[in-house]
């Protein structure tokens, strides 16, 4: 079962989006406060790791006292925009102090917005046992002890959270896609493409994850006004494009890379490289890898092109 709950609240800032708005209303670029608590072993590490792939700076246990100073780092214009800040019972005895810390956020006019991870108990003791790694309050006595010692600690912070996300049935890959929704800008969500356009003969780049070879296309190398230009050329675009079969090659691979592209979204796979290779990497590969790209963006992929091997010669 899958359980996250957004409670209607007015502790939202005015820059940052209600948890319940369609990611698509997302600026991805608006500042962005988030304190991240819970339970020990619900995910938060995991739930972290998603935000800084989503190009958040994220603090791993900051003592609360020193929330309000690192809130100074944000700035609307800066390179630090979002900040994500993990809080929970590994900080002892400053852990406590977050509840009032939250208080001088709000009385300041400092706006956050707080995600709780919760877990069931007998899920969170059989995480614990699987890696072996005491519970954070585990000093005698049994590890439920612990845990429930921990859920006495953190009630008052779970009911001012303004989303709760239950993981006890989330894999770790459920759990990311549950926090990529509650976060991400439309276009921050789908897996970012590179079309590579090479020369066979400098070698396969090490990188790709799909390989285009392109080399039965006639070489404009071979046509004396078309020798000393360049796949961005439009004579030699049109040279290329214009021989038998090869528009309906490109359409073709497009349609079936979108749909080998939407599985990897779904995998959530953040990059994918598709190298098109001709000889030199001068002519065909780079008009074929930019026929592509602009392919691909048609169907609402994130693409750049990048041409390797283009001016080596």
């Amino acid at each position: 079962m899958e359980d996250v709950r957004t409670d209607d609240t007015d502790s939202f800032p005015a820059w940052v989006p209600d948890a319940e708005a369609e990611a698509t209303a997302r600026d991805p670029w608006a500042p962005e406060l988030i304190i991240m608590t819970g339970m020990s072993g619900a995910g938060k590490s995991r739930a972290a790791a998603v935000l800084e792939d989503l190009d958040w700076y994220v603090v791993d246990n900051l003592p609360p006292r020193l929330l309000k100073a690192l809130t100074g780092l944000i700035s609307p214009t800066g390179s630090v925009r979002r900040i994500a800040v993990v809080v929970d019972v590994r900080g002892g005895e400053y852990f406590a102090e977050l509840l009032t810390v939250l208080d001088e956020l709000q009385r300041s006019g400092i706006q956050h917005r707080i995600i709780f991870l919760d877990c069931d108990d007998d899920v969170l003791v059989q995480r614990y046992e699987s890696v072996r790694r005491p519970h954070p309050l585990q000093t005698v006595g049994r590890l439920l002890d612990a845990v429930h010692e921990e859920r006495t600690l953190v009630a008052g912070l779970r009911g001012r959270a303004d989303t709760i996300i239950d993981t006890s049935d989330l894999s770790v890959h459920d759990l990311a896609r549950q926090v990529r929704r509650l976060v991400a800008a439309e276009g921050e969500l789908g897996t970012r493409v590179t079309v590579m356009s090479f020369g066979f003969k400098y070698g396969l780049p090490m990188d790709a994850d799909h390989v285009v070879d392109v080399r039965f296309i006639a070489n404009p190398y071979w046509i004396g006004e078309l020798r000393n230009l360049t796949g961005h050329d439009a004579p030699v675009q049109d040279y290329v494009l214009s021989q038998e079969g090869v528009t309906e090659f490109v359409d073709k691979y497009i349609d079936l890379i979108a749909s080998v592209l939407a599985g990897y979204e779904r995998e959530l796979k953040p990059n994918v490289t598709i190298a098109v290779g001709c000889t030199g990497g001068k002519h065909r590969s780079v008009a074929i890898s930019e026929r592509i790209a602009e392919g691909l963006r048609s169907h609402g992929s994130r693409t750049v092109t990048v041409h390797r091997d283009l001016g080596r010669e």
